[in-house]
């Protein structure tokens, strides 16, 4: 056979990732996949190679060597418009400088043979550029260089070839070259044609075998569109989004805990009786508003993501999390996967031993929000820019402002202090350049073009999860930084409080021994926003008003149910997920009267109280007979999390009890909805906070697994404070006698009878003396804010090493 380094053409079944000197990153991986995981199962489009050696010889054997030295001789990249005209002079060059006869002809007979393979007259291709040192550890070239989608005919295809060849020279790949320090001529450029998914008549995206913005490692990200892939991976529309659990989908469970529908606006298709191969069209409503895969297809997907990871994985002897592109052919309805290759950005990171916590002060109002990329606030002057004709206006340290990047904006986005676009998911170009160089962005707003202006000072926000916010000025903040490599063991567990599912991800990779609190209200407040009497009566309600606002926050469920149970379960799941396998204790519901009349449908079913804070809430709700279909609900959800995702390490919680009798009539209907206590291991602790809880505690700890405090509320009922009343905030706190008499007699009765005692209100953040007064009474786990959870560690370390000298 001839040797590999002087062959012009190598199909898929011939290159593996140990050829990526002849065909570059993509092309090697493709193949790869091709011949090894094809056999799995896993499909793969067949095509063929142009090597590195025949770009070689078409640069070397004819002027173009010669004129690229010359044009780049003298370049600043920081020069803008200079850059843009050298990179056009040189891709002109390479469309009309007469390409090798003998490339050509080999070419034209792999198109051929391409096409009677698949039994078509002429193929329908892509054209991908292949750069010998894209894809590697240090250098992502993400999107550097161009793809040419729906490419039909030998002339075409050639054509095609000679820009992708020429795309070595794009802006944005000069410059990256440039800031990386390779040689220009020390890379070469493979084009791979590939036959063409459908996916025009179906859907594409992208996939990740890791959280792209935390790093966590133990899930599956799928992002998909209808059409074809390029406008999720340009940004153009904001995708749905899925999140698959590995850990527990391994175990043959179904763990789907992130569905997030996307806008999906405009879809690009074949351009039929057209010169230009492509078009962009707009989504018909009924697509926009429903889910581009089933369950099934998210699942099928997320194996052969795990599947790629495990081979790439143990070809490099150590974890390698992928990143990919998928297609389903909309003729067929099968899926393919038609790239593949390592993520380099959260791969390449180093483990940090050192966290800084950014803590905005005040609470001003947002000016718009988006999805959030990076963990900083930043402030500066904003630079509005629309087209790329005007990046040389950007100066360095402004906010770049825009509807949407691609990699020719690489140049300015690279001395930018943030990001902010109006289009773009989690993996657009935008959010995955600002997560490679750093800095912080604020994804897919929808408006920010029209609501700020150049020469605006405003500040970045992408401290708090997964959502982005932009203020108007300049906003005041705090920088916390903490040694993690010092960080003492210590016997009393740490664990968490939660809210958000978004930065659950994000904080589960501080030190900790699981979640304390994981609160229910904000799922239902932030992802669900309708009371579940208004879901549960939706059918028969006759308020056509309400029933179009439940529509239009319920998009892509037809039944309302449906979807509170599968959007709790699925916020209680990321939580779950992210701090597997240790404990995570969900509180159910614990709204007031007057937080469930504010949710959409609520005055409908809530009565009005004069303090509510001591009204109709927790188990009181749960048992009454009018709230008990709701509560149902709940359990549901959490049934759904425990049984079909497998995340068995969630525990319930009941809160405010008033009575033991109470508790009772709430286990019993729990265990109507099919969640049994001890079932399946399940555990369900009951919140103290009201001194019944720790007078009869004996007979509270008879009927749950364990008590959790909660100081807030036990303060409240023991010195008689309002909690809502600023008047007499004054008057004591949890450091009061009385308060503390109480949670030493609740950690006794409960160490006493062998069951679990935690502590999850905010008292130790704010008085470091309570804190030590908990540790010193042998309480099992404090729960604390995130960004508490490493200063109170020192914190219980030293009142720990003071009780050991003591004795």
């Amino acid at each position: 056979m001839e040797n590999k380094d002087t062959r012009y053409i190598l199909w898929f079944d011939q290159v593996g990732n140990d050829e990526v000197r002849f065909v570059g990153g993509k092309n090697a991986s493709l193949g790869e996949m091709f011949t090894q995981l094809t056999p799995r199962g896993i499909r793969i489009p067949n095509g063929f190679c142009i090597t590195a050696h025949a770009y070689r010889e078409f640069v070397n054997g004819t002027t173009l060597a010669a004129m690229i030295r010359e044009t780049l001789t003298g370049l600043d990249t920081s020069n803008i418009r200079d850059l843009q005209e050298r990179g056009k002079k040189i891709r002109r060059a390479f469309e009309e400088v007469e390409f090798p006869e003998q490339i050509t002809k080999e070419i034209r007979a792999a198109y051929r043979d391409l096409s009677a393979a698949y039994q078509m007259p002429e193929a329908d291709t892509a054209v991908r550029s292949s750069a010998t040192a894209e894809d590697l550890p240090g250098a992502s070239f993400a999107g550097e260089h161009e793809t040419y989608l729906n490419i039909v005919g030998e002339d075409n295809v050639l054509r095609a070839i000679r820009s992708a060849m020429g795309s070595l020279f794009t802006d944005r790949a000069i410059s990256y070259r440039v800031d990386k320090g390779f040689d220009h001529f020390a890379i070469a450029l493979s084009v791979g044609v590939q036959k063409m998914v459908r996916s025009d008549k179906g859907s594409s995206g992208v996939m990740f075998t890791l959280d792209t913005e935390s790093g966590f490692r133990d899930v599956v990200e799928i992002n998909a569109s209808w059409g074809l892939g390029e406008m999720v991976v340009q940004g153009k529309v904001t995708p749905d989004e899925y999140i698959v659990f590995k850990p527990t989908f391994d175990q043959g469970f179904r763990p789907i805990i992130r569905k997030h529908l996307g806008s999906k606006t405009v879809k690009m298709i074949y351009a039929e009786r057209s010169k230009k191969p492509v078009k962009e069209v707009k989504v018909l409503p009924k697509d926009r508003n429903r889910f581009v895969l089933t369950d099934d297809e998210i699942l099928q997907l997320s194996r052969w993501g795990m599947e790629i990871e495990k081979h790439y994985s143990a070809r490099a002897g150590h974890p390698m999390p992928m990143d990919m592109e998928w297609a389903k052919d909309g003729i067929t309805g099968e899926l393919f996967i038609v790239q593949a290759r390592p993520e380099t950005v959260q791969a390449e990171k180093k483990n940090v031993m050192s966290r800084t916590e950014y803590i905005l002060k005040g609470g001003p109002a947002s000016l718009i929000e988006g999805i959030s990329v990076g963990t900083k606030i930043v402030s500066g002057v904003a630079r509005v820019i629309t087209s790329t004709g005007k990046l040389y206006q950007f100066q360095p340290g402004e906010i770049l402002v825009t509807e949407i990047t691609d990699p020719d904006w690489e140049p300015v986005m690279k001395i930018a202090n943030a990001i902010i676009t109006d289009k773009g998911g989690r993996t657009s170009h935008a959010a995955i350049v600002s997560r490679e160089l750093g800095i912080p962005a604020v994804i897919g707003t929808g408006n920010a073009t029209k609501k700020i202006k150049t020469g605006d000072l405003i500040t970045v926000d992408t401290s708090s999860g997964s959502v982005g916010r932009v203020y108007s000025g300049k906003a005041e903040w705090e920088e916390k930084t903490y040694d993690i490599s010092s960080l003492p063991e210590v016997k009393t567990k740490i664990c968490m409080n939660i809210g958000s599912p978004e930065s659950a991800f994000v904080h589960s990779l501080l030190p900790n021994n699981g979640v304390g609190l994981a609160r229910e209200e904000f799922i239902i407040a932030s992802h669900i926003r309708i009371h579940p009497l208004a879901l549960i009566n939706y059918e028969k309600s006759k308020n056509r008003s309400l029933k179009k606002k439940i529509n239009d926050l319920s998009l892509g469920y037809d039944d309302k149910i449906a979807f509170y149970i599968e959007k709790l379960a699925q916020g209680i799941g990321e939580i779950g997920a992210a701090f597997w396998p240790n404990e995570v204790i969900v509180r159910f519901s614990d709204f007031k009267t007057n937080e469930y009349a504010a949710l959409v449908g609520g005055t409908e079913y809530e009565p009005e109280e004069e303090n509510p804070m001591l009204g109709w809430r927790g188990a009181s709700r749960y048992a009454h007979p009018t709230f008990a279909p709701a509560f149902k609900l709940e359990c549901e959800a959490m049934k759904k999390v425990r049984n079909e995702f497998g995340l068995t390490n969630v525990s319930g919680m009941v809160p405010f009890c008033r009575t033991p009798e109470e508790g009772k009539r709430v286990l019993e209907i729990m265990a109507e909805a099919g969640l049994a206590k001890g079932e399946n291991g399940l555990r369900v602790h009951v919140m103290c906070e009201i001194p019944t809880n720790v007078l009869r505690a004996n007979e509270f700890l008879d009927i749950f697994d364990g008590f959790s405090i909660g100081s807030n509320d036990l303060a409240q009922l023991t010195l008689g404070l309002d909690r809502d009343s600023a008047i007499v905030a004054g008057i004591s706190n949890e450091n009061d006698p009385a308060v503390r008499t109480l949670v030493s007699q609740a950690i006794r009765a409960c160490l006493a009878r062998g069951k679990y005692i935690g502590f999850c209100g905010q008292a130790p953040s704010d008085y470091p003396d309570f804190l030590r007064f908990l540790v010193s009474q042998h309480i099992t786990a404090i729960s604390l804010n995130p960004d508490s959870v490493i200063p109170m560690t020192f914190e219980v370390a030293k009142e720990e090493g003071s009780a050991a000298e003591a004795k």
